[in-house]
């Protein structure tokens, strides 16, 4: 194994987060917790108290949108943030309030920058060693419909991420991407709820039995439920390495979709 690191995980109270905290803590690793409200404090501190891991895994609540849980987060001396935090908005994006296309950039783009930009700072003037790893998406890389505004939050990550890779790495910082299918977690199919709140049959053109359908069709098969053991294996192994690909798409038959959708995007046609 590597050297062991201190990682801070954000979104960790729960799917993707909570399991690779848990398993990174396992693997040897301090990790620090970070869970957006004190419910999930409690919850994740329990299960790593039956777990035995309380010398290894810390859980503080880090609400990335609240300025004094950041500014206490910004005094941990970590090894690696790994920005895992993020919120998802589903729905026509001709339709779309503007308020939810703001929340959803703002908390998976405004702000993972803004604690990325002062951690970076940080290291920079210690100079020590740094990395950042960003949970993106499958949807980074492409663009079904439904999930527009969702998946352009993940499209301006990988742009960020992209620059900060070739902007930082003088100062021997690194940064890495992980962008997961869709893995069964939860999150895909609440963000597939969330625009059944503001529809109006009688006022959207769009129409909510169509939408169902839409998202039936992208989540309501086998590899719209992946077990989602598989992703956070993965990420137990990325994080920590201070070796290994810029983008990490997972699995290999996404990998695959992927690298053919953008070959053919080349001849899509209006």
């Amino acid at each position: 194994m590597e050297t062991t690191k201190t990682i801070l995980i954000t979104g960790a109270g729960s799917g993707f987060g909570e399991g690779a905290a848990i398993g990174l803590a396992q693997l040897g690793h301090t990790v620090i917790a970070g869970v957006q409200i004190y419910p999930q404090v409690t919850a994740l501190r329990e299960k790593v108290k039956a777990l035995g891991l309380e010398k290894n895994l810390r859980v503080e609540k880090l609400d990335i949108l609240d300025q004094y849980d950041v500014k206490n987060a910004l005094t941990w001396d970590i090894d690696i943030f790994f920005s895992n935090a993020g919120i998802g908005e589903a729905g026509p994006v001709f339709e779309m309030p503007m308020d939810l296309v703001e929340k959803n950039f703002q908390t998976n783009v405004f702000a993972p920058l803004a604690i990325s930009q002062k951690f970076i700072s940080k290291w920079i003037k210690a100079g020590k060693k740094g990395k950042i790893v960003y949970t993106s998406s499958m949807g980074g890389l492409f663009t079904p419909a439904g999930f527009g505004i969702y998946v352009s939050t993940k499209h301006a990550l990988e742009a960020i991420a992209e620059a900060l890779q070739q902007e930082v790495k003088p100062y021997n910082i690194q940064i890495q991407t992980i962008n997961p299918g869709a893995y069964l977690t939860g999150f895909n199919e609440t963000m597939a709820d969330a625009p059944f709140r503001w529809m109006d049959d009688e006022v959207n053109f769009t129409k909510k039995a169509d939408l169902r359908a839409t998202f039936d069709s992208l989540l309501g098969t086998p590899e719209g439920t992946l077990d989602a053991s598989e992703m956070i294996n993965a990420m137990i192994e990325i994080v920590p390495k201070e070796e290994g690909k810029f983008r990490n798409v997972v699995p290999q038959f996404v990998e695959d979709m992927l690298k053919e959708h953008q070959l053919n995007a080349w001849e899509n046609r209006i």
